[in-house]
């Protein structure tokens, strides 16, 4: 695990957007604290919101790729910047070593990628404003009230756990189950690998 905190302030310097609410899907309702999407919006990307690292090339390449498509007024000298600095292990970002020849390579591909097209993105049915003030227990309680009465799906188990994660509390099958409204079962039967190996993540990063 790699000791440097992650700088974002290069990023601010250029005005690098690595955030964006959706712009197409139009939540169900609207509320002080967010908003609610019935049926879900993969329009939603929040780049570097929680406090774990890129630890493998394919969440890497994922990453170069959102920056690339969120800001397209970006030329090929830009991005190569970017993602130079992205690469870094000083700018706290990554977990592991990229030689230079595997991120020319990481460059090109994801120029070539074609920008009409969003990158794949998790589903997401409740986001909160950035300056919302609700403490961490209510917004999992908000979260457990929209979404966790019906069949729980990953991506809602995903979105407990960032909102846990993002307070410095630790992750585990009880607390999801608590706010999720539903039993501990019903967590470790949803519980994916991808989501197992998350979790392990998010942890180790407090």
């Amino acid at each position: 695990m790699s000791h440097f905190e992650r700088n974002l302030m290069y990023l601010h310097k250029r005005k690098i957007i690595y955030k964006r609410n959706p712009v197409e899907d139009k939540p169900t309702k609207a509320f002080e604290w967010g908003e609610f999407y019935e049926e879900g919006t993969r329009e939603c990307y929040t780049l570097f919101s929680s406090k774990a690292k890129i630890t493998t090339y394919k969440s890497l390449k994922w990453h170069l790729y959102v920056l690339w498509y969120l800001n397209p007024q970006m030329d090929q000298d830009d991005f190569s910047d970017i993602a130079d600095y992205i690469c870094s292990k000083e700018a706290g970002f990554i977990t592991f070593k990229v030689s230079q020849q595997l991120l020319q390579s990481m460059i090109y591909d994801v120029s070539m990628m074609d920008l009409d097209r969003p990158p794949p993105n998790k589903l997401r049915k409740v986001i909160f404003k950035d300056n919302c003030k609700l403490t961490v227990p209510e917004k999992l309680s908000i979260v457990g009230t929209m979404v966790g009465k019906k069949k729980l799906s990953s991506n809602e188990i995903y979105e407990a756990m960032l909102l846990i994660n993002d307070n410095n509390i630790k992750i585990t099958i009880i607390a999801l189950a608590k706010f999720l409204e539903c039993s501990t079962r019903t967590i470790y039967r949803n519980m994916t690998n991808e989501l197992k190996k998350e979790k392990e993540l998010l942890n180790r990063e407090l």
